[in-house]
């Protein structure tokens, strides 16, 4: 069962009406006036126009993308004469999408779409609207491990699995072994780390398990770690600090943040798949649509079993989440144009030189656009 969906439940009794009443219908932005894909208000000479406040929080796997990409926006902003504030908090998925829900920030960064139920209470806060999944940072998820004497591991995914439910507990097990014929494994314990937060990192990463290594991982995708006890870390940079503090120490967190962490290779087909850019965007190429969505909510279905080679099947797609409608006109013109920016060709290479994510392709940059033109201020 995917916890999230009981999350509502309570943020419906606390009242999802209130908050800042994120809603309307009407209008259109500077970014429908020019090319969105060139970074709507620069094309559309609208930045001049933007002022105030602009708050998001959410995924802690984007946060070095996001960092650079408010601080570039902000500048071009600035330079037209605008005087705009945006900003991002790196609370964790399950945490940006709740503070998005119940009105607190304008949108949200998460590595796991909104579900049915987290869609249905989006209308009270976007003027009875749907808000939407934008893809627009994709990223590889990397399995990080802290073993002294050990730079390299090759990992399959029924490994993988065995040693996040706790049943392969050495690091000399000959499950290991086999796919390590060369390396000087010790009599070791294997030291699990997950986040400890609501993290669409973790629901990636089991998702992965599930459909990849079922026999060794029974728990599903899930965005709260299942297993009581074990080591843990809050959002993506206390995974890190977790790991990087022990001995026999692994995790798995966004590759832009594994820092000097071994990283596995993983196991696809007869090959083993180190991480890069690349082999994610091919994890994204390879993968259909999620099926019943809107034809403006991009969510992927990926395919986590896929034999192709070169393909790295742990990856992330980081979404933005934002209204289909907005009540304040110079909040939802604010919305429009920063992701328009941010999906541009401009801002997804700000992101692949900050954060090494892979870029967008044109033609899904296109259809992101398309979506981004669809949505409504007052």
């Amino acid at each position: 069962m995917n916890v999230r969906k009981n999350k509502l439940v309570s943020l419906a009794a606390l009242g999802l009406v209130g908050g800042l009443a994120l809603t309307a219908c009407g209008g259109g932005s500077a970014a429908e006036e020019g090319n969105g894909s060139d970074g709507g208000g620069a094309a559309g000479g609208g930045y001049a126009e933007l002022t105030g406040n602009l708050a998001g929080a959410g995924a802690s796997s984007a946060q070095n993308a996001q960092t650079a990409w408010t601080e570039s926006f902000m500048g071009l902003v600035g330079a037209e004469g605008g005087d705009l504030s945006v900003t991002y908090d790196p609370t964790g998925s399950g945490t940006g999408r709740e503070q998005f829900l119940s009105g607190q920030v304008q949108f949200a960064g998460s590595d796991a779409a909104l579900d049915e139920e987290e869609l249905a209470g989006s209308t009270e806060v976007c003027n009875g609207e749907q808000a939407i999944d934008l893809p627009l940072y994709i990223s590889p998820i990397a399995v990080v491990f802290n073993l002294e004497g050990v730079d390299s591991l090759n990992l399959p995914a029924d490994v993988i699995g065995g040693i996040f439910a706790g049943d392969i507990t050495k690091w000399n097990d000959p499950k290991i072994a086999e796919a390590n014929p060369d390396a000087d494994l010790p009599d070791l314990d294997v030291v699990p780390v997950h986040r400890s937060d609501d993290s669409g990192t973790t629901e990636n990463f089991t998702d992965y398990l599930s459909k990849s290594a079922p026999d060794a991982w029974t728990h599903g995708p899930i965005e709260t770690w299942p297993i009581e006890g074990g080591q843990s870390g809050d959002g993506t940079s206390g995974l890190i600090s977790t790991v990087e503090g022990g001995n026999g120490t692994i995790g798995y967190a966004d590759a832009s943040q594994a820092g000097n962490l071994g990283i596995a290779a993983i196991q696809v087909g007869e090959e083993f798949v180190e991480y890069s850019a690349d082999a994610a965007a091919k994890a994204v190429d390879v993968s259909p649509r999620a099926e019943g969505r809107e034809e403006n909510d991009i969510v992927f279905d990926l395919d986590r079993t896929t034999t192709e080679s070169g393909v790295y099947p742990i990856v992330l797609v980081s979404y933005l989440v934002v209204c289909g409608s907005y009540a304040d006109a110079a909040q939802g013109e604010a919305v429009k144009e920063y992701a328009s920016y941010i999906t541009s060709p401009e801002g997804q290479q700000t992101a692949a030189d900050n954060a090494g994510s892979a870029p967008l392709t044109e033609e899904l940059s296109t259809e992101v656009h398309e979506a981004i033109d669809g949505i409504t201020v007052g």
